[in-house]
This record gives structure tokens, sequence and C-alpha cells, in this order.
């Protein structure tokens, strides 16, 4: 455990044993109880997975809407060709071939990039700066769309996207701090479940979950019980 962390894990340990497993419930008690940092941290499950990840057929990515939103303040850049109407429906930046120009020049104050099925066949071009900060619009991530106004909503309402790493493993924020705990309950058993039914058509093992465990930003993670995944 480095230096740096040894007050606060000290401090957590005085809470609970971090060598258990805990209902999720209990966990998100646990979590709760632990010492505060002087920001609102958010609150995060990370998940290790039994998938082959270097199996393309095996990628595990997604989206799925939080009930209590993510507590975070989600800046949205739509590509468009109207502009005008998207910033009418909420969205920070829209434009086309000026924000591309922007983003070209190393311009990246956006959380989230929308684009419309027309406007895609430009963005695909500056895919490569996009593509490595996970900023890429995606059908499947349902930020490709000709919807703009109900993408802007469910990406502000706090929709959050999840994609496998190359160890197989994936962290997704479920709410902040400040959250009461059934908030962060309902917001980690939406992720939970979404995940689970992320599993891929060709996984055939009988492990597909193997541990999840819950923390804050400076908290230790607190792991769950197969019993919260093991349906998956």
């Amino acid at each position: 455990m480095p230096k740096a962390h040894s007050k606060r894990y000290n401090s957590a340990v005085k809470v609970a044993d971090l060598t258990k497993d805990y209902p999720l419930a209990e966990a998100v008690d646990i979590i709760a109880k632990f010492p505060k940092a002087k920001f609102d941290e958010t609150v995060e499950l990370a998940f290790r997975l039994g998938v082959d990840a270097t199996a393309g057929e095996q990628m595990v990515r997604g989206t799925t809407p939080l009930p209590n939103g993510s507590g975070k303040k989600v800046r949205v850049l739509v590509f468009t060709d109207d502009p005008a109407k998207a910033i009418a429906a909420g969205a920070d930046h829209a434009g086309l071939q000026d924000m591309m120009a922007k983003i070209n020049e190393g311009w990246l104050d956006f959380d989230v990039a929308i684009a419309t099925t027309e406007a895609m066949k430009t963005v695909r071009t500056i895919a490569r700066v996009l593509g490595p900060k996970g900023l890429m619009p995606n059908p499947k991530s349902g930020t490709v769309t000709d919807d703009i106004p109900a993408g802007i909503k469910a990406v502000k309402a706090g929709r959050v996207e999840f994609k496998m790493d190359k160890a197989a493993n994936i962290g997704v924020g479920v709410g902040k701090r400040s959250f009461t705990n059934a908030q962060i309950l309902e917001n980690a058993l939406a992720v939970i479940d979404a995940v689970g039914k992320a599993k891929p058509a060709t996984f055939k093992g009988s492990n597909y979950i193997k541990t999840v465990a819950i923390s804050s930003s400076m908290s230790p993670g607190v792991h769950l019980s197969t019993s919260v995944f093991s349906q998956y």
C-alpha cells in the first residue's frame, strides 16, 4: 500500500474487513462510512471478466442509463450541419468542419461527442484523434443518431458507456459520494445488469464475471459477493 494512502487505508480497515466479500447493499453502506475526501468523489464499479481479451468477437462494451444520473456535468459536442438546432437542444458545442479543425489543433473540451448519420461520414477522418480518447461517436453506444435532442438528453441525464480494456477489466462510474446509498445501489444494479447482459455470444465459459468491486475515488475497493452477479 503506497504511503500516500496508508492513513486513509488504515481508517478504511477500521470500518470493514477488506479481505471479505459483501452483498451489494452492505458494500455501498461500507463505502459511505469510509473517510471522505475534500471533493465529491466518484463511486465506481470495477469488473474483472473471464472473456478472452485478445479475441475481437469477445469484446464487451455497451451503454446504460443510470436511474439517478451520474452526478457529473456532461459536456456534449454534436457534429452536425445544423449547429443552431443542436445548441437549442442542449449541446455545449456544435458544428462540423469548424469543430473538426479545432480538434485537429488539440481542442478536446468535451466529454461526449454525438454525430448525425450524415456528419459521421466526415467525422471518420479524425477517428485517429477521437478513438484513442474514447470520444469517437459510435452507433452501438447511441452517439450516432439523427434524433439529436433525444441523444443529448440521454447523455446528459446520466447514460454511461462501458468498454473492456486489454486486460478484460471494466470500470464504470455509478454516482458520487454525495448521493444517497439508495441512489448508488440503484445505479450499481443497473450497471451490473448491463454488463451482465453484454456477455458475448461466443463466450462459452461459466465464469463471465469473475469479480466486482466498488470503491470511491480515494477509497480502497470493497469486493462484492458472487451472488450479486452469478446469474450472468
